[in-house]
């Protein structure tokens, strides 16, 4: 059995995928806020911890529930975001700061502390955004966001550099309009054509087998503007 940490895990795609990983004889760690959704489903080979990810003492009880546990992770899944939609004019640095928290410092410190639990055949995958993706469609209202999801990005890039020797693999998903209430904060009416189960299968299948032809690598996963 797989050992898989996903966060975000509450609501929308996160949701999704902790049912997907437990339906096919994975160990589940979920990780949010508040994961009631989660509890309620009671599936035996999923542990769901009220984590928030920008907090560094409760970072360090998943890194205590894992060295109990599990010893080994086989794969991380970042899927926790944040979004702040705002005209630049009335972005403040408190702002940028609370979204980089969750969307890229967060990310980058349960890397490092779960780091010596990963081993050779390990994948990190990284859930970023079309919007980061230099050259793409660009949208009024989130630079704080899609400039958060670019430095994911680069931040992908240099692990799988940094960590090839080990053969961990870190891979970045950028993903476009999927159904969610993130996407209905920052386009109010909008009706993607993917849903949050579509994608979360998406990315189930490509955490599971990715790593065998992909390291460092960004894969756009949109089919649609937004």
């Amino acid at each position: 059995m797989k050992n898989v940490i996903i966060t975000g895990s509450s609501k929308g795609i996160g949701f999704e995928m902790v049912q997907l990983f437990a339906k096919n004889k994975c160990n589940v760690l979920a990780l949010s806020r508040n994961n009631s959704s989660i509890k309620s489903l009671s599936l035996s080979n999923v542990n769901a911890l009220d984590i928030d990810l920008t907090n560094e003492t409760d970072l360090t009880k998943v890194q205590e529930f894992v060295a109990l546990n599990w010893k080994s992770i086989d794969i991380i899944i970042h899927n926790a975001g944040k979004l702040i939609k705002k005209p630049f004019s009335e972005l403040t640095s408190i702002d940028f700061l609370e979204v980089y928290q969750v969307n890229v410092f967060s990310i980058a410190e349960l890397t490092r502390i779960l780091l010596p639990h990963l081993k050779k055949g390990s994948h990190v995958v990284n859930i970023s955004s079309i919007g980061g993706i230099q050259g793409s469609v660009k949208f009024p209202g989130l630079a704080a966001y899609s400039s958060s999801k670019g430095a994911l990005i680069t931040l992908t890039e240099m692990l799988a550099e940094e960590y090839k020797e080990q053969q961990i693999s870190f891979n970045v998903l950028a993903l476009g309009a999927v159904q969610t209430e993130m996407l209905e904060e920052a386009f109010p009416g909008y009706k993607a054509p993917v849903t949050a189960f579509e994608m979360a299968d998406y990315i189930y299948q490509f955490a599971l087998t990715g790593n065998q032809l992909f390291n460092g690598k960004v894969l756009q996963v949109s089919s649609s503007t937004p």
